[in-house]
């Protein structure tokens, strides 16, 4: 089969050849259907992931039919799935409890084994598995991968938001557009912060109620002005000291923010203003993918019509085009997200 192999950090994946994935007892290959390019993808390809090293597939939001399936599985040969990047056992304290993305015995397809940049990819341990819904194509459904899923479980499983709260959303990639249009069906106010104008006309255009450029400086002081206060709840999408230091800053007191952004590599370790954190009471959350058991609520929420989360794709490439897009990540990024749909170039 085919597949994007990183060979080396910051040089083009290697499209190669591989062997047929084995199929789990516990779970099934897959026939990719799509899969989406992530910023976690480039920490890997950059070689700040601690987990991701040479001769790894990458990809982790994916979708595919089952085309074989282990004897414990619990899904069978045909069936459309769409999987979490956290495949948890499902018997450890923090499953038992509903916190299976938090579980401590984790399996990570596209971090530690082979990923989704390929044909085809093994998934253990299937009851994590969602149905994909019908009429939801795949590239929807590899879309939504950890950013919507992530997003949703951060405003609602951790900052709890509330009709009526401001929410600010500190940078407008993948993450940063799933919070606001998610914060907007929760009935929140949303005011998005970005360095790329376009970016921020785009999140204008799919409803914030402001856009701040922080290219000028002094964001959270404008959020304050423009909220009458500060936010509710602020989102840091982005996982770097800057951006960090200005959702703590933006809120008001007693406000709620969430670390989303991954702080890894040399962003691991951030000098972070506590004296804020202290002053005004705040609450600060992290978040990390999202517990596999809210996965069909959510997806019914966007099949029936109800989130519209389509904008988020901004085009459909091919296996050999992921390389130039983790590349794009070094700056600016244009709007909404690639997702691979093409594994035959």
């Amino acid at each position: 089969m085919r597949a994007a192999v990183l060979r080396a950090y910051n040089e083009d994946l290697s499209i190669e050849d591989v062997a047929m994935p084995v199929c789990p007892e516990d779970g099934v290959v897959l026939k990719v259907l799509a899969c989406g390019i992530c910023r976690s993808d480039w920490h890997g390809w950059v070689g700040e992931h601690p987990r991701v090293k040479p001769g790894q597939i990458g990809g982790h939001e994916y979708c595919g039919e089952v085309i074989e399936a282990g004897p414990s599985a619990t899904f069978a040969v045909g069936d459309r799935v769409i999987a979490p990047f956290i495949l948890a056992c499902g018997s450890c304290p923090a499953c038992q409890s509903g916190a299976q993305n938090t579980c401590s015995d984790q399996r990570l397809p596209g971090f530690i084994e082979p990923g989704a940049f390929a044909e085809y990819v093994a998934v253990p341990r299937d009851h994590n598995l969602a149905l994909l819904p019908e009429g939801m194509s795949p590239a929807l459904a590899a879309g939504l991968g950890c950013r919507v899923t992530t997003a949703w479980h951060a405003l609602t499983g951790r900052a709890a938001l509330q009709a009526g709260e401001w929410l600010a959303v500190h940078g407008t990639g993948g993450i940063g557009l799933s919070c606001l249009i998610l914060g907007r069906a929760l009935g929140a106010r949303v005011i998005v912060v970005d360095i790329v104008p376009e970016k921020l006309d785009h999140a204008l255009a799919l409803g914030a109620e402001a856009a701040v450029d922080a290219r000028q400086g002094g964001t959270a002081e404008a959020i304050r002005e423009i909220t009458g206060g500060g936010a509710h709840v602020s989102v840091e999408a982005l996982g770097i000291p800057v951006t960090t230091n200005a959702s703590i800053e933006c809120l008001r007191p007693l406000g709620r923010h969430v670390q989303v952004g991954m702080p890894v590599g040399h962003t691991a370790h951030m000098e972070i203003n506590m004296n804020a954190v202290y002053m005004s009471n705040l609450a600060l959350y992290g978040t990390r993918g999202m517990p596999s058991w809210r996965y069909p609520s959510l997806l019914s929420l966007i099949a029936s019509g109800r989130v519209d989360v389509s904008p988020l794709i901004a085009r459909e490439v091919a296996l050999s085009d992921v390389s130039a897009e983790l590349r794009a990540f070094n700056g600016p990024t244009a709007p909404g997200v690639a997702v691979v749909t093409d594994f035959t170039r």
